[in-house]
C-alpha cells in the first residue's frame, strides 16, 4: 500500500536517524516544501570534530554538548547550500527542543511533524506565538484510519 506524505516523510526521517553518531539518542529531521526534500539532519558532532561514538559523549546536564541537534544540523545543511527553507514542514523522529524549536521558527517553518514527544513547554508556547503548526505524527496517523 502506498504511504501517505507525512508516513513517507516521517520514514525518510527514522531512515536519517540512523546515520546520528552520539550514541545516547538517535534523531532524524526532514525539512520539506511542497513534497520537495529541502534538506534533512541527524545529530551528531560539528564537522570537524570527533563524533560521540569515537570520543565519547561530553554531558552536561544530563545532556551531550558534543552532538548538534539533527534539527540545527538540517537548517545548516540549508544554509550551506543556499536553500530556502521559507514556508516548509519539519518531520522530526523527536519533538524539538527550545533551542531547535526557536531555530525552526526562525528559518521560516512553518509547520512539525514529530514522533517521540519530548514535551517542553517553553518551546510549545514559542512556538504557539510564531504561529508554527506542531503535530504528533501517531495522531495525524489515527485521523486517517
Amino acid at each position: 500500500m502506498r504511504p501517505g506524505w507525512d508516513e513517507y516523510f516521517m520514514q525518510i526521517a527514522r531512515t536519517v536517524a540512523t546515520r546520528a553518531t552520539c550514541p545516547r539518542l538517535s534523531v532524524g529531521c526532514v525539512l520539506v516544501r511542497e513534497h520537495r526534500i529541502l534538506t534533512t539532519g541527524y545529530n551528531g558532532a560539528p564537522r570537524g570534530v570527533a563524533h560521540c561514538t569515537e570520543a565519547g559523549c561530553i554531558l552536561v546536564n544530563d545532556h551531550c554538548a558534543r552532538a548538534t541537534h539533527a534539527e540545527a544540523n538540517a537548517i545548516v545543511q540549508g544554509a550551506l547550500h543556499g536553500v530556502s527553507l521559507a514556508g516548509s514542514i519539519a518531520y522530526c523522529t523527536h519533538q524539538p527542543c527550545v533551542n531547535c524549536s526557536k531555530l525552526l521558527i526562525s528559518a521560516g517553518v512553518q509547520k512539525i511533524v514529530y514522533d517521540v514527544g519530548y514535551p517542553d513547554a517553553v518551546a510549545s508556547e514559542l512556538l504557539a506565538e510564531a504561529g508554527v503548526a506542531i503535530a504528533q505524527f501517531a495522531t495525524l496517523e489515527a485521523t486517517r484510519a
